[in-house]
């Protein structure tokens, strides 16, 4: 019986758009492939915080998780399955997970080759320890958004303290004034919670400490009674602004340059020491960051003046020859930034063969320094002892010495863990696991 024209009036531009998907999703997956190859070439294949794992038994290929991933090509796909493609450029937004129609992804930390320490929180981001929470970059979240999520219900799930009559026994005890720190302290004022807020350092927590201009990426949220934030992609300075401004409009309190050297526990809650006062609270939230004490090289000649752990300006290395280490971000930024001076010779030194932990952008402007002769990598190599005039490397096996008027070591910092354990939170290593 021949076929109703009708039907095969239909049937051609069916075949057509058919055709014409497939051509697209086989380019597509060649793309991911492609990109996923370059990304095991460089060695850039380890995420550097919170990431997705994708089960595959669960996804059927929609490409939802590739479209809502922010940072581009972190995410593709390949034979009908996503897969991370770009590991390294993962920061965490856990867009991908939300946008996931059929629950196949889930967010971990670390991988089975490198773990991360992460202190054991329970879904009101308490410890361990009742009456200690921790919100923030030190649990791992070290997205604006994300923190500001946390600070903010991590308050609503603190109680008033109804222990005893004694007026001098505060709520709760914030401690930093970060993203974290700053929403907490809102949500406190908004339910007229009896708390102080201490900061060691400045407003802002880590985002204070990063290099001139650097540009910070945030994401539209809701701060407690200051109401709807929508800043995108803004400097460090104007975000730092925007944190004062915050504070000046709605009065908040905040006492700086106070750290707090313990924290005990009591029969009505906690004590906790400050390097100026004795604190007596119900609960404590921790909103500090992960970096605690820099990570040091253990090298002879590393006590000198001219040894730093941070970049705050680039222009007072100005004329100098300057060694750089580190593989992450901030030390490619601060190589990168300084080698943009004027008269200046930069060194960047890491000890593994790629910048895995780094951003493209990053990677693209060191690559640009290097290219242009501002900036020697050495790559593969080790700092073995740091002298008055020079420093001494081993690079590729081999010992060399470079001229040197600074350093600057930009790797990482120690999860305080002692801090921790002191009040005993417990703190596990996440291999790949949520």
């Amino acid at each position: 019986m021949p076929a109703d024209p009708i039907y095969l009036a239909y049937l051609g531009p069916l075949a057509l758009i058919w055709l014409i998907y497939i051509g697209v999703s086989r380019r597509s997956e060649q793309r991911h492939r492609r990109v996923l190859n370059e990304s095991v070439e460089a060695g850039l294949t380890e995420p550097a915080s919170l990431h997705p794992r994708i089960d595959p038994s669960l996804c059927l290929g929609c490409g939802a998780c590739v479209q809502a991933c922010p940072e581009g090509q972190v995410i593709g796909l390949i034979g009908g399955k996503a897969a991370l493609i770009q590991p390294s450029d993962c920061i965490g937004h856990g867009a991908c997970k939300a946008a996931c129609p059929y629950d196949a992804i889930s967010l971990v930390f670390g991988t089975e080759t490198r773990g991360v320490d992460i202190p054991v929180l329970k879904p009101n981001f308490e410890t361990n320890v009742p009456g200690i929470y921790i919100a923030g970059e030190l649990g791992g979240m070290g997205l604006v958004r994300n923190a500001i999520e946390q600070g903010r219900q991590t308050i609503e799930s603190i109680p008033k303290f109804e222990g005893t009559h004694d007026s001098y026994v505060l709520d709760v005890v914030i401690v930093g004034a970060g993203p974290a720190g700053i929403s907490a302290s809102l949500a406190a004022m908004e339910r007229k919670l009896n708390f102080v807020t201490v900061e060691q350092d400045s407003l802002g927590g880590t985002v204070a400490h990063f290099p001139r201009n650097k540009m910070v990426m945030t994401q539209t949220t809701t701060l407690p009674i200051y109401g709807k934030v929508k800043l995108g992609q803004i400097t460090k300075e104007r975000l730092l602004d925007f944190w004062l401004k915050v504070a000046k409009d709605t009065g908040l309190q905040i006492s700086y340059d106070e750290r707090v050297l313990a924290i005990t526990k009591t029969s009505f809650g906690f004590e906790v020491q400050t390097t100026r006062h004795l604190l007596k609270t119900g609960a404590v939230l921790l909103a500090i960051g992960r970096r605690g004490t820099p990570r040091r090289l253990d090298v002879p000649g590393e006590e000198q003046s001219k040894v730093v752990y941070r970049l705050v300006d680039p222009e007072q290395y100005r004329g100098k020859k300057v060694l750089v280490v580190g593989g992450g971000d901030s030390a490619l930024e601060a190589a990168a930034s300084i080698a943009e001076q004027d008269d200046t010779n930069v060194t960047l030194s890491y000890r593994d063969k790629a910048f895995s932990r780094a951003k493209p952008t990053n990677r693209k402007r060191v690559d640009a320094g290097s290219a242009a002769g501002r900036l020697e990598i050495m790559l593969n190599s080790q700092v073995r002892e740091i002298g008055e005039q020079s420093v001494r490397l081993d690079w590729d096996g081999q010992p060399v010495e470079i001229p040197n008027d600074a350093v600057i070591v930009c790797a990482g910092g120690i999860l305080p863990t002692n801090f921790l354990q002191s009040m005993g939170i417990e703190v596990e290593t996440k291999y790949g696991t949520a």
